[in-house]
């Protein structure tokens, strides 16, 4: 999950795992697959199940985050140096979820954390949250696109409007 353009101060961190999107290729410590797969039977070792070329190749958690990496490098392309340091991030659920159910409160799609002493801005996604509102492939891209504007536009200060000229101009 690689940007086509590569910026030293623009990162997407996939939270939880500690990997920031550049890193996501590498393997993981342990075992690696190669290992793991087995010459059964004397027939050779076990090729790939799902081609690269068909879509189920990715999983939905992938493609959301190619979501947010396109969205959060449509505006970087748009404001340039302006969101320098900010990091992207997506979580699962939001933290407290099942008290926002027991208090019939609406969970939110994202959030908004400002810098601190040791990092800067973090623009936090819920992936399940953002994926139960939409029906299809094309309403989460748009609804993905509206979250991260949203936040950054709350982070700058501005109009989302402002921050980016076709914001809910597409439904």
């Amino acid at each position: 999950m690689q940007s086509p353009h590569h910026d030293p101060g623009f990162t997407v961190r996939l939270a939880g795992t500690g990997v920031r999107a550049d890193d996501a290729g590498s393997a993981p410590a342990g075992k690696s697959f190669a290992r793991r797969r087995r010459n059964r039977h004397g027939r050779g070792l076990r090729g790939e199940l799902m081609l690269p070329t068909l879509p189920a190749y990715r999983t939905r958690a992938e493609r959301f985050d190619d979501m947010v990496l396109d969205s959060a490098q449509r505006l970087h392309d748009i404001w340039g140096k302006t969101l320098d340091g900010v990091r992207f991030a997506v979580e699962e659920i939001p933290p407290r979820l099942e008290q926002l159910v027991a208090e019939a409160t609406t969970a939110p799609m994202g959030q908004y954390a400002p810098a601190t002493a040791d990092e800067g801005p973090v623009i936090t996604l819920y992936r399940r949250v953002v994926e139960q509102v939409c029906g299809s492939r094309e309403e989460l891209q748009d609804l993905v696109h509206d979250v991260v504007v949203e936040h950054t536009a709350e982070m700058l200060g501005v109009a989302p409007e402002t921050l980016d000229p076709v914001y809910r101009r597409r439904y």
